[in-house]
């Protein structure tokens, strides 16, 4: 396989610290210019051959008897593999095969070829000849994977790789099928088919080597409730229980001046009486327990409640806040 990196479209030469600078050429779209700016600076890559030197080579590639895939071939996608229906599956014979990488790389020669031929301003007729290149070489490319792409999909559903995320798992063969593309050296006989097998097997290897290292480090899943700090609600609780401490003291010492109605109201509503020792749970009662008790309705316990809650917090304030 041999790798072109040729200048791009300017006056000035490139060097390793001065990249070319493209200029958009008059005439094309900007989506044109766009992408004849990429063909320009992205590397070249392909695998040479002998015939591409040959006059009728693009006649005899790109000629009346043309690979056609149809492109309802679709991407092989994780999510709908085990619900999706059986999908057509395109075979091509060796002979046809060969023909779209050779078609692959020849497309890519062609556009390495015209830019080491680049000497100062490119013409409009020199980038649409690039142009013209670059779409060919996306199409057979395109074509490949599109057919290859049922193998990543059978592969991932017969593997055995516990922990592995499915999606992942297919992501990853999507990837390496696509790079094996780029590789393929089709002059050597071999199925494409071979080729890529090993390929998409190794980086399912590495798809486990990576998980496995992952679940070395992190053995279990991330647990926000676990990782979420508990000091504000230590802090509340003991919070509670110093207030809950004081109003037992202002209750024993009366320091809220409460009278016995209220007094009473305050301790059976909120079981102030429960005897700690007994370890028995505190059973507040209801306001109408309460005024059971006291001969009142339970709107009017209610009333000296919000009274005597009233004194509680004002002199919970003045002799234990305030210091």
């Amino acid at each position: 396989m041999r790798a072109v990196g040729d200048l791009g479209a300017s006056d000035v030469p490139a060097t390793p610290n001065r990249p070319a600078k493209f200029r958009p050429i008059p005439g094309l779209t900007p989506a044109q210019n766009e992408r004849l700016a990429r063909v320009l600076s992205e590397p070249i890559t392909y695998v040479d051959h002998a015939s591409f030197r040959r006059a009728a080579a693009e006649r005899e590639l790109f000629g009346e008897h043309d690979v056609v895939v149809s492109s309802a071939v679709p991407w092989c996608n994780a999510l709908d593999a085990d619900e999706a229906p059986p999908r057509r599956t395109v075979v091509l014979t060796t002979d046809e095969e060969r023909r779209l990488f050779r078609q692959l790389n020849f497309a890519r020669y062609r556009i390495a070829r015209t830019r080491r031929a680049i000497r100062g301003r490119l013409t409009k007729k020199v980038a649409l000849e690039l142009l013209n290149w670059a779409e060919r070489a996306d199409r057979a490319r395109d074509a490949i994977v599109q057919i290859n792409m049922p193998l990543v999909l059978a592969m991932a559903k017969r593997s055995r790789l516990g922990g592995v995320d499915y999606a992942e798992l297919i992501s990853e063969g999507n990837m390496a099928l696509m790079r094996a593309v780029e590789k393929f050296d089709f002059s050597r006989g071999f199925k494409f088919s071979t080729y890529s097998c090993r390929a998409i097997l190794k980086s399912f290897s590495r798809v486990a080597l990576r998980s496995s290292r992952y679940r070395s480090h992190f053995p279990t899943e991330f647990d926000p409730t676990l990782e979420r700090s508990d000091f504000l609600d230590q802090c509340r609780v003991s919070a509670e229980a110093d207030c809950v401490d004081d109003l037992r003291t202002i209750m024993a010492r009366n320091l809220a001046a409460l009278n016995e109605i209220e007094r009473t109201v305050i301790v059976q509503r909120f079981a102030l009486d429960a005897d700690k020792q007994a370890g028995l749970p505190p059973l507040p009662k209801t306001l109408e327990e309460v005024g059971t008790i006291i001969g009142v309705t339970k709107e009017r316990v209610r009333q000296i409640q919000n009274r005597a809650l009233s004194k509680l917090r004002t002199a919970l304030q003045e002799n234990f806040l305030a210091a």
